[in-house]
């Protein structure tokens, strides 16, 4: 459940009026009424016009503007809308496989001209990825040397995307245990009843740990209705790599890209998914936006508004200043007719 309020007018045109207030009180102040009382001289209102009568006038001319002001907004009709959406089913339950292992911090993709690691890279992708995907339920496992589940499926992407920044090289040790990021995925997903199942997994190596291998995975994976996308990540030769000499200082070297293409190919292929090839920031990205279009869900959503009306708020401060300048008229105040 999604719930947002805000506050509006629902006729913001009537607000508009409030322009002319000022000037029809310089107007009213420049001309006023017609006289009842013709003069041929002014000389005999000399005194009156000195009189401490003029100040109370004004303030009851003021009070008359106020009231008309608050009327006028309170016939715009503030008021607070309330709205929630309720969704019952998002039809796709997806996991991440995000792989961690030290050489995603290979410095082989390029953004606005400038060297950017590919685990950089990632975080920006996956993040962009979950937002795009607001009534999926998603979760995310990080691999390396072994797999570390980092969030359960979930609908609260906030609590993802907190995760998603939390991803960084060293967090699960070294090696690429592709295998066993499978198993864990699909260990998620195994009891769901959604009706689509996917995982998205993304390396840039081979698989040279784990109790499991990726085929042997990716065919339990198939057999429990999972589909897999693998992603490629990196360049197509050599990549390069920041390194610490014994003293704590970064110096960068050259290592090779020891992708396993077609194994990943062959785990898409036996769940009827699909294998990307990302060598730059770009490509990395279109890739989670084409699986984005892929992989589109029914989506049962069920919308909810409650307005709350706030036009006395303004109605009656505006009878106040009304019956407080008829009042004051009919006191010391009175003026001349």
């Amino acid at each position: 459940m999604n719930a947002a309020s805000q506050f509006q007018f629902a006729y913001t045109w009537v607000l508009g009026f409030l322009a002319f207030l000022p000037l029809l009180a310089y107007l009213r102040g420049h001309w006023g009424k017609e006289a009842a009382i013709q003069y041929s001289s002014l000389g005999l209102l000399g005194p009156l016009a000195q009189s401490r009568k003029v100040q109370p006038g004004g303030w009851l001319s003021a009070l008359r503007f106020l009231a008309l002001a608050c009327f006028i907004v309170a016939l715009a009709r503030p008021q607070k809308l309330d709205s929630s959406t309720q969704v019952r089913e998002s039809g796709i339950d997806m996991m991440l496989a995000i792989d961690l292992s030290p050489s995603m911090q290979a410095l082989d993709y390029h953004k606005d001209g400038q060297e950017i690691s590919r685990v950089d890279v990632v975080r920006e992708t996956v993040g962009q990825f979950i937002k795009d995907r607001p009534t999926d339920r998603i979760g995310m496992v990080a691999f390396a040397g072994e797999a570390y589940l980092m969030s359960p499926l979930t609908l609260d992407h906030d609590w993802l995307q907190q995760n998603v920044e939390r991803l960084q090289v060293g967090l699960a040790g070294d090696a690429t245990a592709i295998g066993s990021a499978i198993a864990t995925c699909a260990n998620r997903l195994r009891d769901q009843p959604a009706k689509s199942k996917i995982i998205v997994l993304l390396t840039d190596g081979q698989n040279n740990a784990g109790k499991i291998t990726p085929l042997a995975a990716a065919e339990a994976a198939q057999a429990l209705g999972i589909k897999i996308y693998t992603i490629g990540a990196g360049s197509s030769d050599v990549a390069k790599f920041p390194m610490r000499d014994a003293f704590g200082r970064i110096f960068y070297t050259t290592i090779p890209v020891d992708m396993d293409e077609p194994a990943l190919k062959k785990i898409a292929s036996i769940t009827n998914g699909k294998f990307f090839r990302a060598a730059d920031y770009d490509s990395l990205k279109n890739v989670y936006a084409e699986i984005n279009k892929l992989e589109t869900s029914q989506v049962d959503v069920k919308h909810f508004q409650h307005i709350k009306e706030y036009f006395t708020l303004a109605l009656y401060p505006g009878l106040l200043f009304l019956g407080l300048e008829v009042f004051l008229g009919y006191t010391r105040w009175r003026r001349v007719p």
